[in-house]
C-alpha cells in the first residue's frame, strides 16, 4: 500500500472524535491566550497591583507572545490537520 492511498482512507469515527475534540481544545486554548494577552497589555484596576511589579516592556513582549500562540492555537483548530502528515 502506497503513502498516497493511506492518505485518501476515510477516517473512522473514532478518529472523526478525536480530531472534533483537539479542534475544540484548540479554539478554546486559543480564545483563553488570546484573552489573557489583552488581559496583561491592558491591565484593569483589580489586576494592576499584581503587574505592576514587574518590568512594563517584558509584560507587553508577554502579550504579544500570547497574541501569537493563542492565534497559533486558533489557525491549528481551523485547519484540523492532525492525522495527515
Amino acid at each position: 500500500m502506497a503513502l498516497e492511498e493511506f492518505e485518501n482512507e476515510p477516517l473512522t469515527e473514532r478518529e472523526k472524535g478525536m480530531i472534533r475534540m483537539r479542534s475544540i481544545t484548540n479554539y478554546g486554548m486559543g480564545f483563553f491566550m488570546v484573552v489573557v494577552g489583552f488581559f496583561f497589555m491592558f491591565p484593569t484596576s483589580y489586576t494592576h497591583r499584581y503587574i505592576d511589579q514587574y518590568d512594563p516592556a517584558l509584560i507587553k513582549i508577554f502579550a504579544v507572545i500570547c497574541w501569537l500562540y493563542g492565534g497559533f492555537r486558533l489557525y491549528r483548530g481551523y485547519k484540523k490537520n492532525y492525522f495527515r502528515n
